[in-house]
């Protein structure tokens, strides 16, 4: 048998299974790649408490283990990167990164959980910025995230999704893709991909229902698994946009808190022939 594409995932663990290192799993096998993975977070979500969230990080000697584990086998076509929970984390992926000459990366720059509005560390923004963003092929921030990576605050419209992505691109990012989904006015769902010279607005009917609990984690994933199956960067983006809205459109309830997407729901579709 011919060896499978090797895609690797460096994030969090979410219990309820939307987010996170199941989200990417699923996502790279729906693909059709090897799935492996590095735990750097534990996040739990409370539901006796409104569904607070609760950030327990993995000790970064205990990541840079996974990551020699992860780095031992087959090359690795494609990884990313999601929730990290501090700088020493963050140092140790960059540091591996390159001792290891790894490639295609996709940094997903998690600042916040879901439903949550601060920033998990505030310097964590600037080790995202300044360590991976340099080393990405692709950056998947959404409207928050390019807010804080290119220093412009708060992002309201599509020209400044705009300045943000060639504020990112100067960082180092190979490419950038602004996620706006649902948030600016209007009836589509618009994310922005940048090449560093020209712009490519992806845009989607907006899907009213809130079955979105993991569409950047998926939509990153998505990315990965494309790059690692050697679609261009701008191929991979696109692929990743239908996948993520299939999941999206096939989401569920997964209690009073939060709807997940069903990460199945591209392939559904197309056995379905909608």
């Amino acid at each position: 048998m011919t060896q499978p594409k090797i895609t690797l995932t460096i994030a969090g663990n979410d219990a309820s299974g939307g987010a996170g290192i199941g989200a990417d799993l699923k996502t790279f096998a729906e693909f059709g790649t090897y799935g492996i993975a590095a735990l750097t977070v534990i996040a739990t979500m409370d539901p006796n408490n409104n569904w607070s969230h609760g950030v327990t990080p993995i000790d970064a000697q205990i990541v840079k283990d996974q990551l020699v584990t992860a780095t031992a086998g087959p090359k690795i076509d494609a990884l990313k990167t999601g929730m990290l929970p501090n700088v020493p984390v963050i140092e140790v992926i960059a540091e591996t990164i390159k001792d290891k000459k790894l490639t295609n990366l996709v940094v997903d720059p998690v600042m916040v959980c879901k439903g949550e509005t601060e920033v998990l560390n505030p310097e964590n923004a600037e080790a995202l910025r300044d360590l991976l963003v340099p080393l990405a092929t692709i950056t998947t921030p959404n409207l928050f995230e390019a807010g804080q990576l290119s220093g412009l605050g708060t992002l309201k419209t599509l020209d400044d999704m705009k300045e943000a992505a060639k504020l990112i691109h100067q960082k180092g990012a190979q490419y950038v893709v602004v996620k706006g989904g649902k948030a600016l006015e209007g009836d589509k769902a618009i994310d922005l991909f940048y090449d560093g010279s020209d712009f490519t607005v992806l845009e989607v009917d907006k899907i009213e229902s809130a079955t979105n609990h993991g569409a950047g984690c998926t939509f990153a994933a998505a990315i990965t698994s494309g790059l690692a199956q050697g679609l261009e960067p701008k191929e991979a983006v696109l692929k990743a946009k239908d996948f993520v809205t299939a999941a999206i459109k096939n989401g569920f309830e997964y209690n009073q808190f939060i709807g997940s997407v069903f990460h199945s729901g591209y392939r559904l579709e197309q056995n379905k022939g909608i």
